[in-house]
């Protein structure tokens, strides 16, 4: 018997599934939130050299706030005051004449900065003078947390193989709690740095583990359904963050309040169940017949299992050395058909996550206020959703993974043409540019749960989630060569947003096939398999002997 079958007799989509896929909203909530808040505890208010040394030698005491500065920082071209110049000493001929200040002499800012702080109370730049010659630094941070990202999906998808889905999910609940609340609680930049690179490593347990959980406990029939309904949570949490910053202008309480949910999602990770298909193999009967037991009875099926012994299940699932062999990372790539796999999903997963976060962490280039943007990009996630709830359902993984990264790499291309004058313009293709990368992203993760075997599809997801952390981690980066020409970062994008949606199409197609459990499943070609409504014209139940 297989356990899809199995699954189809104490219902494969129900009540039980429904409150598994609502308990783990409360944690994936916080997703979102920590891996944009980039966008708002990093931002660089207007800025320029504090003065006060300069007003207290005296000579200043009759001039207004604006002749101050005038006399004091040097204009740029566009008239605005210099950032990060301050004259030697007061120029008060240029109360008269401003008009060129180019010959004075000027040395960088010697008494810190005073920010504008109408928009935000505190951020890093803020709070650890980010600015000017440590400007950078500000990117560093988002690149810094995504590195730990990219650890903790190498780590934790190794560990939830090895010891389970939801033990491994409560150790990244807590973990996430204490870094993060240690990171608002930083006394310096480089402390704050280390504990951002742990809550990364941490909070990403709860984007691989959870996924992996839901598609675990659903039959054929509503694999589709449940990965979109799942990926939903992201998109909300999105469309929150904006509110929440605004909301909560300090960069510290706004690490707070976002990590908040996962205290709630602590007290309600003991209602959730542990994979069957995982305990099934790695030999736990007990434990798989218990949680069966369970879902039968929240889906009114419960007579199925009440004449199945724990031993019955054995039959289940026919894994060589169930129980025994430790499947490791090194499993991906010892078999032909597993290598080539790793090989074509890291690609894709790398091209993916590189260009959705190079559009989502590029929020300020558009004319509208930051609040704004990010919800307008969180709002365009929402119909893109169902783009490719149906896409999925009428083309298959395979094509709607590939077209939404070309058409991802289309958005970007059509940018570099459209002069920057047209801002309304550059403003809808980017914000389709940002639906189809989230669509390409929806895609992802349930394509490579459908694609890995049971034994090591925690071990699938980890690395390719890994290997994409790398593609995100030097995202902010690319950014930083609009200092060296201006369309270089989006040309890169749109070349590496390409590439991706080239590889995924060589990828098999995963539509109404069995997931695999075994090794062996994936080296052998698999079987279409049967729906559920298929399953029930062929037989009126499941044989329990």
């Amino acid at each position: 018997m297989k356990f899809e079958n199995l699954l189809v007799e104490v219902g494969g989509f129900g009540r039980y599934q429904v409150m598994i896929i609502l308990l783990l909203v409360i944690p994936r909530i916080t997703l979102p939130f920590h891996f944009l808040l980039n966008n708002f505890i990093a931002v660089v208010p207007s800025h320029h050299c504090d003065i006060s040394v300069m007003e207290a030698e005296g000579g200043l005491d009759n001039l207004t706030p604006e002749q101050r500065l005038t006399v004091s920082i040097p204009s740029q071209e566009d008239g605005e005051l210099s950032s990060c110049q301050i004259f030697l000493e007061p120029q008060l001929h240029l109360l008269n004449d401003s008009s060129n200040t180019t010959h004075l002499p000027t040395v960088q800012c010697q008494s810190g900065w005073v920010f504008d702080n109408s928009s935000f109370s505190s951020t890093l730049a803020t709070e650890w003078d980010l600015v000017c010659d440590r400007k950078g630094m500000t990117k560093a941070t988002a690149t810094i947390f995504f590195i730990g990202v990219m650890v903790g999906a190498a780590l934790f998808g190794s560990l939830s193989d090895r010891y389970g889905r939801k033990r491994m999910l409560l150790v990244s609940y807590l973990s996430a709690i204490f870094f993060s609340v240690a990171s608002a609680f930083s006394h310096n930049f480089a402390m704050f740095a280390v504990m951002r690179f742990f809550t990364g490593l941490a909070i990403t347990g709860i984007s691989i583990i959870s996924m992996v959980l839901c598609v675990e406990w659903v039959d054929i029939d509503h694999r589709t359904l449940v990965g979109v309904m799942i990926s939903l949570d992201w998109s909300i949490g999105t469309v929150l963050l904006p509110g929440v910053a605004y909301l909560f202008k300090d960069w510290s309480y706004l690490v707070i309040v976002c990590t908040s949910p996962l205290a709630l999602a602590t007290v309600t990770w003991w209602w959730l169940p542990e994979s069957a298909r995982w305990l099934i193999a790695n030999g736990r009967l007990e434990e798989a017949h218990y949680y069966l037991t369970r879902c039968a009875r929240a889906n009114n099926r419960e007579q199925v299992m009440m004449d199945m012994k724990p031993q019955g299940l054995s039959t289940v699932i026919m894994s060589e050395g169930r129980g025994k062999r430790k499947y490791t990372y090194l499993d991906l790539v010892r078999t032909p058909k597993l290598r080539r796999l790793a090989m074509l999903t890291g690609i894709t997963w790398y091209g993916v996550a590189f260009t959705y976060y190079g559009i989502s962490l590029n929020i300020t280039g558009f004319g509208l206020n930051i609040y704004l943007t990010q919800m307008i990009y969180g709002a365009i996630e929402l119909p893109a959703k169902i783009l490719v709830y149906f896409s999925l359902d009428k083309l298959g993984r395979r094509y709607s993974q590939g077209g939404t990264m070309l058409a991802t790499g289309t958005c970007l291309a059509i940018n570099l043409f459209v002069p920057f004058h047209m801002m309304l313009v550059r403003t809808v293709v980017a914000v389709l540019g940002k639906g189809f990368s989230e669509a390409s992203f929806t895609c992802l993760f349930l394509y490579t749960t459908e694609l890995y075997p049971t034994v090591l599809r925690q071990n699938g997801l980890g690395y390719s989630s890994c290997v994409a952390r790398i593609g995100v981690s030097l995202a902010p980066l690319v950014m930083l060569l609009e200092g060296v020409w201006g369309p270089m970062p989006q040309v890169i994008f749109c070349s590496v947003a390409v590439t991706a949606g080239f590889i995924a199409l060589l990828l098999p197609e995963t539509q109404n096939v069995r997931l695999p459990e075994t090794i062996e499943d994936v080296e052998q070609t698999r079987k279409r398999s049967i729906s559920a409504s298929e399953y029930w014209k062929e037989s009126e139940s499941v044989p329990v002997n």
